[in-house]
């Protein structure tokens, strides 16, 4: 007979008592690896912590990775601490190698787990199918993390399995991970603290015991990416179409997997993904199916997603505001949103309490957030198709081409006002802004608290109001639209929500996370092109606003003087230096 680890003992002795006690003692000896793993894996995470393993043994490094997780013998803490370790292994890794140096030990055990030495792949894709959701969640941040530092190493097989699970599984839990895994991979960047922020503190760096080996820091996660954004390539039709069927027969265990793909989608068309245009090219086919499933019977949670997806196509602040000419399939986007609006009552279905029919119906303060991104996405879309219109104009060289383009501006106008009339419509009727305001004025109410869309709505409203009543051909404006988008309207109002406080206004220019420059510039062009029409319309506060001006001029004036502003803010300077001219030959 044989027993515990192998040692043969004589039928007879299998009877006596001894044997008893042998196995008492072999599941004693099991229990103790269990505890000196566990301890071993305690060890680990603290030093990872401290940004060194050189002071831990080969055998205690390699211990935690010897048992697999899934085994049933397996705790859910121990799971958790099991995939926690690695993902914080990985992510300590690629800090430290993105700053020029990694611990020797730290490195060496990526290496080791790079190369599948413990199969540590299977491992973590066999937890997709854990019957705790967290666990599942805990390992597809593990793996995300694991891909990403393998680099070069990574191989494509890996990402292609997870491309053909997520299409195969019926299980949507399943389905979820490998989309996670995916998106996180994608939307990854190597530093995300602001550019003025030094990198790393001194608790980021190595004790001094440390074995430092150099590396490159500008070996990046790009061939990942790359090979990430290949295998969807090839399965992106099929995943629409499953996601597709996964929205028109919505069950409430789909939610998960139908936000994460929305975000896989957005993240694989966001510029902050840094991907190239060939690369982000394919995820733009599919987006009129999207559209069309903004219907009532859609919950709230997943027009959001719906909505971040079409407003960051929609990216105007930060691209398309900025372009000669704009790509096809923003434009596309945008004509069908506007006809949306327009025609096929897009604004009813908008489930703003939670219910079906004309804005969700229900009690209570209904769902301010999905409002929000729903009126962005309208002005964005009537800031591009003007964009638009007023490109194809710029290129008409003779008069009848300039008539035709006259004629489709002013087609283009028509249908710009019923849009903005039935978005005024919608926004009245769900929050209490007074029947009489303006959309230049009730949209910085809208935003006030959420700078990025307060100013991106800001910059679409001027940029249509500029496209539309004050273009050069235009001999005699439309004053209703004049005065539903005045530009001085809306920033007089918002000199207003920033409580005339300057210092506001010179963080937005001085963050790189709003379009704020591009709104200021553009805003004191139109002030100095418009002067008499700004002033009749600050009236009586004339004074207080051109104050906030002089005040930032004067604030930008000592930053510049003292080489602090971290660009060249010039046409700025000079165009608020112009604005106080004309206010002070008006006051004189």
């Amino acid at each position: 007979m044989v027993l515990g680890k192998g040692k043969a003992v004589s039928p007879l002795l299998s009877m006596a008592e001894p044997v008893k006690k042998r196995l008492r003692v072999a599941g004693n000896d099991e229990a103790e690896e269990e505890d000196a793993a566990a301890h071993d894996l305690m060890e680990f995470q603290q030093n990872l912590l401290n940004q060194c393993l050189c002071c831990m043994s080969e055998s205690s490094l390699r211990r935690p990775f010897r048992d697999k997780p899934s085994d049933t013998s397996w705790t859910r803490d121990r799971i958790l601490q099991f995939v926690g370790s690695i993902q914080l292994l990985c992510e300590v890794a690629m800090k430290q190698t993105t700053r020029g140096f990694v611990c020797s030990r730290i490195g060496d055990v990526c290496d080791a787990l790079t190369r599948n030495e413990h199969g540590l792949i299977d491992r973590l894709v066999e937890l997709s199918s854990h019957s705790d959701r967290f666990v599942c969640f805990a390992a597809s941040r593990a793996l995300s993390a694991f891909l990403l530092v393998s680099k070069t190493n990574v191989d494509p097989f890996w990402l292609q399995n997870l491309a053909d699970n997520a299409l195969s599984t019926s299980q949507p839990r399943q389905m979820c991970f490998s989309l996670d895994v995916i998106r996180r991979i994608v939307e990854y960047k190597e530093c995300d603290g602001h550019v003025l922020e030094e990198r790393g503190g001194p608790e980021d760096k190595p004790p001094s015991s440390c074995n430092i080996l150099m590396t490159d820091p500008e070996a990046d996660c790009s061939q990942v990416k790359s090979l990430c954004v290949k295998v969807l390539e090839a399965k992106w039709p099929a995943l629409v179409t499953k996601f597709d069927s996964l929205v028109s027969s919505y069950a409430s265990e789909h939610e998960a997997t139908v936000v994460t793909f929305l975000e896989l989608w957005e993240a694989l068309i966001s510029v902050k993904a840094n991907l190239s245009v060939a690369d982000t090219k394919p995820f733009y086919a599919h987006l009129d199916n999207v559209v069309m499933l903004l219907a009532p019977s859609v919950p709230p949670v997943v027009w959001k997603s719906i909505l971040n997806l079409l407003n960051e196509v929609l990216c105007y602040g930060s691209t398309l505001a900025l372009q000669d000419v704009l790509a096809e399939e923003p434009c596309a986007l945008a004509h069908l949103v506007v006809r949306g609006v327009k025609d096929s009552r897009l604004l009813d279905g908008l489930p703003y309490r939670g219910g079906s029919g004309r804005f969700g119906g229900g009690v209570g303060d209904g769902d301010r957030p999905l409002l929000k991104k729903m009126v962005l996405l309208v002005l964005k879309a009537v800031a591009v198709t003007v964009k638009e219109t007023r490109c194809d104009s710029s290129d008409s060289s003779l008069s009848s081409d300039a008539d035709e383009a006259d004629a489709d501006m002013a087609l283009i106008e028509r249908s710009i006002r019923e849009v903005l009339r039935k978005l005024d419509q919608c926004v009245k009727a769900l929050v209490p802004f007074h029947p009489e305001t303006p959309v230049a004025q009730w949209v910085v109410q809208l935003f006030a608290d959420q700078d990025d869309a307060l100013v991106e709505s800001m910059v679409c409203c001027l940029d249509t109001a500029v496209g539309l009543v004050y273009r050069d051909s235009v001999v005699q404006s439309d004053t209703t639209l004049r005065r539903v988008l005045s530009p001085a309207a809306t920033f007089i109002q918002f000199v207003r929500a920033v409580s005339h406080e300057p210092d506001v206004l010179l963080d937005l220019l001085v963050s790189n996370e709003t379009c704020f420059l591009l709104y200021l510039l553009r805003t004191l062009k139109f002030v100095r092109r418009n002067w008499e029409e700004f002033m009749q319309e600050c009236a009586g506060e004339l004074d207080n606003v051109m104050t906030v001006l002089i005040r930032l001029r004067l604030a930008i004036d000592r930053l510049v003087s003292k080489d602090l502003f971290p660009y060249n803010i010039g046409p700025v300077l000079r165009l608020l230096e112009k604005c106080e001219s004309m206010y002070e030959g008006n006051t004189q």
